[in-house]
């Protein structure tokens, strides 16, 4: 027996996975409220009071861990133009785990600078040009952050031409210097950006926010959560030298505030009178939409959807529906409980927040008529012909309707343009472990990969 502890350090809750990585089984799992305002080794002892009860007394060979606590890895990016290197620093970001909180395009302004003090992230991504291409940009930027003198680390991943004289600018600074994440017109290279944030999320970060006191506990590795899950769904669709994966996948997390949205797909046109528009998606990909979630953001879902479809997927009254956000919203903690009324309308919502979700992170395709006739123009990835769907977050995995509300993920006749996964089969994370097993993979992706297809595909729909 080789036991290994998993570790999530939540916003929310901090949650625990025990594995027995000879059995390739868990253990057991249990969840105690963060206590990051206080200290965090508090929440944790009473996830691992709870976890003890479940297993009993068991030593661990090796402890892992991951988090999203006290706001998770915020940062802000800078670029020049939003759609090219501008999106290209956002998916830097995304993919590395983060929550970007703010995103400038050309140059900073004072109110832009203001505006960055303001949000406090805990890294700023600084791009700009293609190489050999625009520098003014890049470096009026740079220029404007030195200025800020601000207190936390800057990345420099622009134009190859002006990064000595970028670092020259922030000499004095927190600031590290990588490859242009858009080196030229149409191509990425994010991976090593996302090396350079999680290094500092390591170095830094997890001390700035108390999370140190916790880490004498580990023996080895510390990411953000999302970073963590990222790698889980990497290695469920590709497998291993030794084990298959699963094939190209999307997975849907639906939290109280946010809602994140994973593709494992090369999302390329298909047919051979379809052209692509736009930089080149990557093939993991992250987003995260901070307006949608079951509570906190709960405003957005109804935004998205509106009271009268709230009302249709419930069967709840226009009225009704619009008491029970009230009082949600009044009550955030409040879950249904047995109670019919608010099941209803939380079935609502997560089918909304799903749908709506996905719609934003998958592509888009458009009708054209050229001198070679109808052509179609397609943005952003095609998930048309991913085959699973993954649903986790603690809405979907305590309902018992899951497979009916991951269905909304799925494409739609009444939304033809919008390139989601036409027939996916469902799995669901009953038990919360996609983060834990992100972290597993690190040293045990055999195990990690043949836990995750035991999990997922018990009791799953095809």
């Amino acid at each position: 027996m080789k036991n290994v502890l998993l570790i999530d350090f939540g916003s929310t809750y901090t949650k625990l996975t025990a594995v027995d990585v000879e059995a390739e089984v868990i253990l057991g799992t249990a969840a105690s409220f963060t206590t990051v305002e206080t200290d965090i080794n508090d929440g944790l002892s009473a996830a691992m009071a709870e976890l003890k009860s479940e297993i009993g007394e068991i030593s661990f060979d090796a402890t892992y861990a991951c988090s999203s606590a006290a706001g998770g890895l915020r940062m802000v990016t800078s670029g020049l133009v939003p759609e090219l290197t501008g999106e290209a620093a956002r998916l830097a970001s995304l993919g590395a785990g983060a929550k970007v909180v703010g995103v400038y395009a050309f140059m900073l302004t004072e109110d832009d600078v203001e505006a960055i003090r303001g949000e406090k992230p805990d890294i700023l991504l600084l791009v700009g040009g293609t190489d050999g291409g625009n520098t003014d940009c890049i470096l009026h930027n740079a220029r404007m952050i030195a200025e800020m003198k601000p207190d936390f680390p800057i990345i420099v991943a622009g134009n190859r031409n002006a990064k000595s004289e970028c670092m020259r600018l922030l000499s004095g600074l927190e600031a590290y210097a990588c490859p242009n994440v858009m080196p030229k017109f149409g191509t990425l290279d994010i991976d090593p950006t996302q090396k350079q944030i999680r290094e500092i999320f390591l170095n830094r970060i997890i001390k700035a926010k108390g999370l140190s006191r916790a880490t004498e506990l580990l023996s080895d590795i510390m990411m953000p959560t999302p970073s963590a899950v990222l790698k889980a769904m990497e290695l469920l669709a590709k497998g291993t030298k030794t084990e298959d994966g699963i094939g190209d996948l999307v997975a849907v997390d639906v939290g109280g505030a946010t809602t994140d949205v994973y593709s494992i797909a090369d999302g390329m046109p298909e047919q051979m009178n379809t052209v692509y528009k736009g930089l080149p998606e990557p093939y993991s990909k992250r987003t995260v939409e901070g307006d949608i979630g079951m509570r906190y953001s709960i405003d957005g879902i109804v935004a998205a959807a509106g009271v009268d479809t709230l009302s249709k997927i419930s069967g709840l009254s226009e009225e009704r529906v619009a008491e029970l956000v009230e009082a949600v919203k009044a009550d955030k903690e409040r879950v249904p409980d047995g109670e019919d009324e608010l099941e209803r309308l939380d079935f609502a919502l997560a089918a909304s927040a799903v749908r709506e979700a996905v719609r934003r992170h998958a592509g888009t395709i458009a009708e054209t008529y050229t001198m070679m006739g109808l052509t179609y123009v397609q943005e952003g990835k095609n998930l048309t012909r991913v085959k699973r769907i993954v649903v986790t977050g603690g809405s979907l995995i305590h309902s018992s309707r899951a497979e009916e509300i991951a269905a909304y993920a799925r494409f739609s006749p009444a939304d033809p343009t919008s390139l989601r996964p036409k027939e996916a089969s469902v799995l669901v994370d009953k038990r919360y472990i996609m983060a834990a097993m992100g972290l597993l993979s690190t040293y045990y992706p055999d195990v990690a990969l043949r836990i995750m297809k035991k999990e997922l595909y018990n009791g799953a729909t095809e």
